[in-house]
């Protein structure tokens, strides 16, 4: 573990520093707004599942507000102009989950446990696994959760904190964001400002 530490405690006090504060700061901004701003940042994670984020973050400036309003019909055909993988899936799991837009800031903050609001998320917004519920959380404030996609996995399996997993069940999940809280922890920040500090060692890139 003494060499992922050092990787990326020495992004601390550096350029990365003031990109990871300043996403982090946009996060709890987002998680402030309105139902249907938060609705739209939920969207974008229902659409970076096995896609990527670079795309995903394109899509979502594109469609906008369209996926307030949009039927699934247009949804599909804005998708497949935009390049999505899966525009026919995705689009109906936007469809489906409008049924929580107006009420998804409400539902939010009725939680005083994260990890049981993720679980709420996982179990009743299609299209949402565990990374992507935590995606979602932690891209509207929440600090304590770990996005673990397979940038994260193959930079602490490169630095052997992990041997990489065939699949990630939910137990292999749980294990894996309790070695990042420990590294999180070591290093004196929470595990939404651990991703980002691991994505830019693995990509070069601070993103969302």
């Amino acid at each position: 573990m003494t060499d992922i530490l050092e990787c990326t405690g020495k992004l601390k006090g550096t350029e990365v520093e003031k990109l990871v504060d300043s996403r982090i700061k946009e996060f709890k901004k987002l998680g402030e707004q309105s139902s249907d701003e938060i609705f739209k940042e939920l969207c974008f994670c229902i659409l970076t599942a096995n896609f990527n984020a670079e795309g995903g973050i394109k899509i979502q400036k594109e469609i906008g507000n369209g996926f307030l309003t949009l039927t699934e019909a247009q949804l599909v055909k804005k998708l497949k102009e935009l390049g999505h993988r899966y525009p026919k899936t995705r689009a109906g799991y936007v469809i489906e989950a409008r049924k929580y837009k107006d009420s998804l800031k409400e539902t939010i903050r009725s939680f005083e446990d994260e990890h049981k609001l993720r679980e709420w998320l996982d179990k009743n917004v299609k299209g949402l696994g565990y990374k992507e519920a935590s995606h979602f959380l932690r891209n509207v404030g929440f600090e304590n959760l770990a996005v673990i996609d397979f940038h994260i996995i193959d930079i602490l399996a490169k630095y052997n904190v992990i041997e990489k997993p065939k699949t990630l069940t939910r137990r292999k999940y749980l294990e894996i964001e309790e070695l990042l809280r420990k590294i999180a922890k070591k290093l004196d920040i929470n595990l939404a400002e651990l991703d980002l500090y691991l994505w830019h060692a693995e990509t070069g890139k601070v993103l969302k």
